[in-house]
């Protein structure tokens, strides 16, 4: 459920709002344009550190990571309410204005999601990472493709505007924030040890009130990139994350632009909903839950390789698409294969930096890894559209280009194994790196 809570927003922002852009006229690059508000995906490790340290007044009773969640879903609310009152051909700022609202309490509450399903698997349980990666991963395209799925269907029915339908999807929103009050909040020493490096570095810049107040900030905002770089050493981390920033950048192009091609070839809000959405949603959900198991056999490593390798493949299918037109059959095949590997990758790649990330800064390191992953699918892809037009609308040379830029992050993959086989055992998966 909190994986659906985390894709559902990306209904909103994603398919839905691309949908509705084109119904109004825009072009494709003011499409990609303005989907560049999602960059906020990719730069919520700024403040994820305040969701380790800063307890909510009030909300606080309810543990750090609840509190944090259901204020989030509460500004999503907002939000989503304030989207359905616009109109895009009446003015692009209010539109932009209540995205931005979505989705910076959407990154925000990804932060906390992402901390609680790591903080809620015991530290002595490493192998159970992959399963609820597996898990987080079905949650997360359920709340991506039964939503989008349905805002389609909803968009094409008689008398129904796009107003109308985010009023219907606010009503999801409700039912998440009673679901986020039942949970229970995880067990955690991370507070008794933030005191200690608290007091360390208080020791370090004196007793005085300035010193105290610098040492908080210092724990609070430098400490978890700090610890991050000298757990695995400079270069590694570098290493690390330039192949989670490149890994999906290929994905992320394809994606931004896909339900423009849908449309652009031929095909309806309902075929989009009914295959992309609806028929999408179900394998996808399938092949999550069998790429789980897939990585708790096999190891990470292999997953990744494997995984990107196929994710890279798969778009070819979209290029052979474009060439042949709006192939019903053809679009179904390409769905399904794409949903696999995605699916295979995407689960691979959420263990990868959960076994990477610390208890103590929890959301702020996995912020950092997910926020470089999201990179390349928010402020990278925000080209996406344009790389079309540049292409003269060419879709099967931006589908082949989409399957090459994904190498670079393999042969980076390649580099590290070594290095992170050494600290995490036989293929990522035998021991957890560190109890910190």
């Amino acid at each position: 459920m909190l994986g659906f809570a985390s894709g559902f927003p990306w209904a909103l922002i994603g398919s839905s709002l691309s949908a509705w852009l084109f119904d109004t006229g825009l072009t494709r690059t003011a499409i990609g344009a303005l989907g560049s508000i999602t960059m906020l995906y990719a730069l919520n490790f700024l403040w994820a550190p305040l969701l380790d340290r800063v307890r909510l007044p009030l909300l606080g009773r309810l543990g750090q990571r609840r509190a944090w969640i259901i204020l989030m879903q509460a500004s999503l609310l907002v939000a989503t309410l304030l989207l359905s009152l616009t109109d895009p051909a009446m003015s692009l700022f209010w539109i932009a204005a209540a995205g931005v609202m979505l989705a910076t309490a959407s990154s925000t509450q990804d932060v906390a999601i992402d901390a609680y399903r790591i903080e809620i698997i015991g530290v002595n349980e490493p192998h159970r990472l992959t399963a609820a990666s597996a898990m987080t991963t079905a949650g997360w395209w359920t709340g991506f493709g039964l939503p989008g799925g349905l805002a389609l269907l909803l968009a094409d029915l008689p008398g129904w505007t796009w107003g109308n339908v985010y009023q219907a999807l606010a009503i999801i929103l409700v039912a998440l924030i009673l679901f986020t009050l039942c949970i229970p909040e995880p067990e955690s020493r991370r507070d008794a040890e933030q005191r200690k490096d608290d007091e360390r570095m208080r020791e370090a810049l004196g007793p005085t009130p300035a010193g105290q107040r610098t040492a908080w900030l210092l724990v609070t905002l430098l400490q978890p990139f700090a610890e991050f770089v000298r757990r695995n050493g400079l270069q590694l981390a570098l290493a690390i994350l330039g192949f989670i920033v490149l890994f999906k950048i290929g994905e992320a192009f394809m994606g931004r632009m896909a339900i423009v091609f849908y449309r652009e070839i031929g095909f309806s809000n309902t075929d989009v909903g009914m295959v992309s959405k609806f028929m999408g949603w179900g394998t996808m959900l399938v092949f999550t839950l069998l790429g789980g198991m897939l990585n708790v056999r096999f190891g990470i490593f292999r997953g990744l390789l494997i995984g990107g390798l196929a994710m890279a493949s798969t778009n070819l299918l979209f290029a052979v698409l474009a060439l042949t037109g709006p192939q019903m059959w053809l679009f179904v095949v390409a769905v399904i294969a794409d949903n696999f590997t995605t699916a295979l990758s995407t689960v691979t790649f959420v263990a990868f930096i959960s076994y990477l990330t610390s208890r103590v800064y929890t959301a702020s390191q996995y912020a950092l890894m997910a926020s470089l992953g999201n990179l390349s699918r928010t402020t990278l892809a925000a080209g996406s559209g344009m790389m079309v037009d540049g292409l003269g609308g060419n879709w099967a040379l931006f589908f082949v280009l989409t399957t090459v830029m994904v190498l670079p992050s393999l042969v980076l993959l390649l580099w590290i194994r070594v290095a992170l086989t050494q600290r995490l055992g036989d293929v990522f998966g035998v021991a957890r790196p560190s109890k910190a």
